[in-house]
């Protein structure tokens, strides 16, 4: 067994070494929406690749860049860029930067990703919360020993999505007449996109949301004791709904249409996580 507390803890100095900043929020910025990270103050970007054990990106849309600054008054350390299991990782190494950040000291994560819509309420663009999930990527990051020093062997995953966050992300996107919606995400392993007879069953057993992301890093951060708050773009109406091939360019091309709206959405939550994360 690979000591995975000793390469998170191993990542997480050097991460700190090249930086005086803090931060005790961390940001996983999905397919598209890597931009936000761009525009923080007296900010330090790492590259995955300088980060030992650090899994690289391999994804169009995905940076690879681990970027510590100021959004307005709040300390972040931003991921652009994800890797997936698709990508030939297991959930343990995906799940790997969740356990740099809490390593770090940070103490909730904001997850983002590009989601296919299969609740017909979406839109092309909506943005949704992610209130729970379904597993159906086959795997589970805990699998194996457990490590003590991360967490117990059996998580409680009642409430993995933080009622308190996104509540307040409610509150926040009402007053910049955001709309924003709630729903559960299915996580498939992908990379092919669900044929249509998939997304019927997922819709069938209480999906609203689809993509291949997400879940393994909410598992490790519950796992640790990290709070959670996930934002999907719904950047494609799932296999079947349209009468249309699906791409990964239209989800690029929904991502940069509606990074705008996302980003004045995380400005105006960030201050209040960071207030009660105290």
């Amino acid at each position: 067994m690979t000591d995975a507390f000793s390469h998170a803890d191993t990542a997480a100095q050097l991460i700190l070494k090249r930086t005086p900043l803090r931060p005790k929020i961390g940001l996983v910025l999905g397919s598209g929406l890597g931009a936000f990270a761009d525009f923080l103050a007296d900010a330090t970007s790492i590259p995955f690749s300088d980060i030992p054990s650090f899994p690289l990106s391999t994804a169009l849309g995905h940076a690879g860049r681990l970027v510590i600054g100021n959004a307005g008054q709040v300390l972040v350390a931003a991921m652009q860029g994800r890797v997936h299991q698709y990508e030939g990782y297991t959930a343990e190494q995906v799940a790997f930067p969740i356990r740099v950040f809490a390593r770090m000291g940070i103490s909730a994560v904001i997850l983002t990703n590009a989601a296919g819509g299969i609740n017909l309420g979406y839109s092309q663009g909506a943005l949704v919360l992610i209130k729970d999930h379904i597993n159906l990527q086959g795997t589970n990051p805990l699998v194996g020993p457990n490590d003590d020093r991360f967490g117990v062997r059996f998580p409680d995953m009642t409430h993995a999505y933080s009622r308190s966050f996104r509540q307040m992300a409610r509150e926040e996107a009402s007053k910049l007449n955001i709309e924003l919606s709630e729903g559960i995400y299915a996580a498939m392993l992908g990379p092919s996109y669900e044929t249509p007879a998939e997304i019927q069953h997922l819709r069938h057993i209480g999906a609203d949301l689809v993509g291949m992301s997400t879940v393994a890093e909410v598992i490790a951060a519950r796992h640790m004791g990290l709070e959670v708050l996930a934002i999907s773009c719904v950047t494609n109406m799932a296999a079947g709904i349209l009468d249309q091939p699906l791409s990964h360019a239209e989800v690029m091309e929904t991502g940069e249409r509606v990074k705008s709206i996302f980003e004045s959405l995380l400005r105006a939550v960030l201050p209040r996580i960071a207030a009660e994360l105290g």
